[in-house]
């Protein structure tokens, strides 16, 4: 085979990785499946904020610390289970099969995008405010503030994260073990390494990949 019929193959192959195709119809539609990374920030970084500034204004600061760090703690679960149950559950039926490819499915066949790389604001925000609703009933305020605070944080951790998992050239230890790790979950064993930013979640419940694991000291 000869350099340039290769040359070909790993062209139309990365341009494969990287152009999704539409998931709607219409236009309107499916653009609001599609985001600038930049955006994620925009949008929860103030809100973050003004979370932080509300803990800090109403509690001591060593109650909100530990909100913040527990709102952290519960979004690295989050991501976790919301990746493994949720993302990759693949129904039959035509029409859960339609949704999983929507909801996941696209990243999986097309990793490479990366106006598809971070949960869309249509998604986002609707999904955060539910989240948002369940700590100020659970926790209550003003705790609910730091604990908002902390998860978000970890949201837009993840998802910058993502993005630069898929795009950035790692540069260090831990950059490149996060980068193997979830490149080994989509072109290796989609049942292993569902936490991206909180790999100790995969350690726990034994879904760290087993080749990963035998190359670790």
């Amino acid at each position: 085979m000869s350099d340039d019929h290769l040359a070909s193959q790993a062209s139309t192959r990365a341009e494969a990785l990287r152009a999704s195709p539409a998931l709607f119809d219409a236009k309107t539609l499916d653009r609001l499946t599609r985001v600038h990374p930049a955006v994620v920030p925009l949008i929860f970084g103030p809100a973050i904020v003004v979370f932080a500034v509300r803990a800090f204004y109403d509690m001591s600061v060593l109650k909100t610390i530990l909100g913040i760090l527990g709102g952290y703690g519960i979004w690295t679960l989050s991501e976790y289970w919301i990746h493994r149950v949720v993302f990759h559950f693949e129904p039959d039926h035509r029409l859960g099969a339609r949704l999983h490819f929507i909801v996941h499915g696209v990243h999986h066949d097309h990793p490479n995008d990366p106006m598809r790389l971070v949960m869309p604001p249509a998604v986002s925000v609707p999904l955060g405010t539910l989240f948002w609703l369940f700590f100020a009933v659970v926790f209550e305020l003003p705790f609910a503030w730091a604990i908002a605070a902390g998860f978000f944080a970890g949201y837009l951790f993840y998802d910058m994260l993502h993005f630069a998992l898929h795009h950035a050239h790692a540069k260090n230890r831990v950059a490149k073990r996060l980068r193997e790790l979830h490149m080994r979950h989509h072109f290796e064993d989609e049942e292993c390494g569902f936490a991206v930013s909180a790999p100790w979640w995969d350690m726990v419940f034994g879904t760290y990949s087993p080749k990963a694991r035998r190359k670790s000291p």
